[in-house]
């Protein structure tokens, strides 16, 4: 299938799948490298269906100040969390400490 002919939701997770382990972007990052700027809500909404698709590391994407906005769409609690530990990110009351750290913007990444 040729990339213009894809839905939205197909980009996102494209994109969403070249996170780095360990880095985490925002909804708003993917909408503005998508050329839709406007459209971080559709890409939450995206996220929100990707959860139980593995393929898709969903929880990787999180709001602009780096909250776990998406958390409740995760089976437990605390699943999104404790995926972002796993990879050596800190979190604190659904919060990314020093979020710019490990944020990866995929309009500077990837082209």
């Amino acid at each position: 299938m040729k990339p213009e002919n894809k839905n939205f939701f197909e980009k996102v997770y494209e994109v969403a799948k070249c996170i780095p382990y360990g880095r985490v972007t925002s909804y708003g990052a993917i909408a503005k490298y998508l050329g839709t700027a406007r459209s971080a809500r559709m890409v939450g909404w995206a996220m929100n269906g990707a959860g139980s698709n593995e393929d898709v590391p969903a929880h990787r994407v999180v709001n602009k100040v780096g909250l776990l906005t998406g958390k409740h769409h995760f089976d437990g609690t605390s699943l999104m969390q404790q995926l972002l530990e796993n990879e050596g990110i800190e979190v604190f009351e659904n919060q990314i400490i020093d979020f710019q750290k490990y944020f990866w913007d995929p309009g500077k990444e990837l082209d």
